[in-house]
């Protein structure tokens, strides 16, 4: 059934009041819920619902405005819910006619309408948030025929990885679930593993490693004689063997991986999705998560400098075999031909299309670089700060969605939210100057005196 969307019907209520009564109009949020095309973003998301009998979803604008407000100011779902209730401007954004004191929606919800719309649809966000910059003037539409690209790991809500925290997770994992499924195991190593664990971690720490191996490989010993009991006596049952195959084969795959070795390993039993990144940072050798390509405007715009495209890029591609999806992206979302991309050396050797080929400029570059296209180079490092704001202040730098698609969305929302931080900053601004120029000339120099 189709979302159920709140329209203002002009009916009052005489024992409340209109929350556009009780708070100021001109608060940024309200200003900006005002600039927001919540028609745009219904049509969008409201297109993944079918017009067939059943009960109605929540309205989309007070899901997509939990979504904006949740990344705009770094919350999480359980924090978002306890804010909505006692902030009235959070109310008035997400369409509330009357302040409420109950959440008209459960934490879960927001997960469950983020999966349904999936990042193909909550793109809309970045994109109306460029539309909202265009029409406030915090940015003109030709500021994004010039961008700055770059990528930047997404790292995953995953402990550090070793092979011997790896193997005593699965033996544990597998413990739990034969117990859940009533297969009694001949011994689950509860206790005698956890010692063997802190015996490889001391040995380890003290560089003892001749020591730590030996822990190591009792720990591999554990968990094969615990996975080996349950292929026994799951044996001619489909329905424990669909139960436990998904683990089996994690801790199969973590049973036998080398430190070394080339391809896909597991670093995480509840992620195993997440790859290690290496992104030459000397405090911070590998990274585990998703690399995340970011596009901002290359020229800063009179509200800041906007997001114009976000991607999470699963398999650690190259940088430079980015571009060729990256640009067809970027153009579509921003609606404009770019006419010059600015890059760092990792994108030497690109695969962009041909017609690109003189309008991408790479840091160090010599040949055919004018002197404007020299001032153009000086500027690629703007974008390090926005990466550093998105995953800082924005949800970036710690992402806690399931999955790989959790991975694509949560990069998605960070760049919105980012960019309606930057807009929230802009109207803020716009209302600071139209108070000062309505002020009295000479008014902070009148002198007061007191009878």
């Amino acid at each position: 059934m189709l979302p159920k969307e709140r329209r203002d019907s002009g009916q009052n209520d005489l024992f409340k009041s209109h929350l556009d009564q009780i708070v100021d109009m001109n608060h940024a949020l309200a200003k900006l819920a005002r600039k927001i095309d919540w028609g745009f973003l219904e049509g969008k998301f409201g297109a993944v619902y079918a017009d067939v009998p059943g009960r109605p979803p929540l309205p989309t604008r007070l899901m997509a405005g939990l979504a904006i407000l949740k990344h705009t100011f770094n919350l999480s779902d359980e924090a978002l819910c306890e804010r909505w209730v006692e902030n009235p401007y959070y109310q008035l954004f997400c369409g509330e006619a009357f302040f409420r004191h109950d959440v008209p929606f459960d934490r879960s919800s927001m997960t469950r309408w983020r999966q349904r719309m999936g990042e193909d649809k909550i793109v809309a966000l970045i994109q109306e948030s460029l539309n909202v910059a265009t029409r406030v003037g915090a940015a003109k539409p030709s500021d994004f025929t010039s961008i700055i690209v770059d990528t930047t790991v997404q790292p995953k809500a995953v402990a550090f990885p070793t092979d011997a925290k790896l193997m005593h997770r699965a033996r544990e994992k597998l413990a739990r679930l034969a117990k859940k499924h009533g297969v009694v195991l001949r011994q689950s190593y509860e206790r005698v593993g956890k010692h063997a664990l802190i015996a490889h971690q001391r040995y380890a720490h003290a560089k003892q490693f001749r020591r730590a191996n030996r822990a190591l490989k009792t720990l591999r010993t554990y968990l094969g004689r615990v996975m080996r009991d349950i292929r026994r006596k799951i044996a001619g049952d489909p329905d424990r063997q669909a139960a436990f195959a998904q683990l089996l084969s994690l801790a199969h795959a973590v049973r036998h991986q080398q430190q070394r070795q080339r391809g896909k390993k597991i670093y995480s039993l509840h992620a195993p999705e997440i790859e290690c990144i290496a992104k030459g940072k000397s405090h911070k050798p590998y990274e585990f998560g998703v690399k995340v390509s970011i596009a901002t405007t290359l020229n800063h715009s009179r509200g800041g400098q906007f997001i114009a495209h976000a991607k999470a890029l699963p398999g650690n591609p190259y940088d430079g075999h980015t571009l060729e999806s990256i640009i067809p992206d970027v153009e579509h979302q921003i609606g404009a031909t770019i006419n010059r991309l600015v890059a760092d050396k990792g994108y030497r050797g690109h695969n962009a299309p041909p017609e690109y080929k003189f309008r991408i400029y790479i840091s160090g570059q010599k040949r055919g670089v004018t002197d404007p296209i020299k001032r153009d180079l000086r500027r690629r490092s703007a974008i390090e700060p926005v990466i550093g704001h998105a995953k800082s202040d924005h949800r970036m730098d710690r992402n806690y969605l399931k999955g790989s698609e959790g991975d694509a969305i949560n990069a998605v929302l960070a760049a919105a939210g980012y960019n309606f931080r930057r807009l929230l900053a802009w109207l803020r601004l716009l209302l600071r100057a139209w108070l000062v120029s309505i002020m009295p000339p000479h008014a902070n120099h009148q002198s007061f005196s007191v009878a």
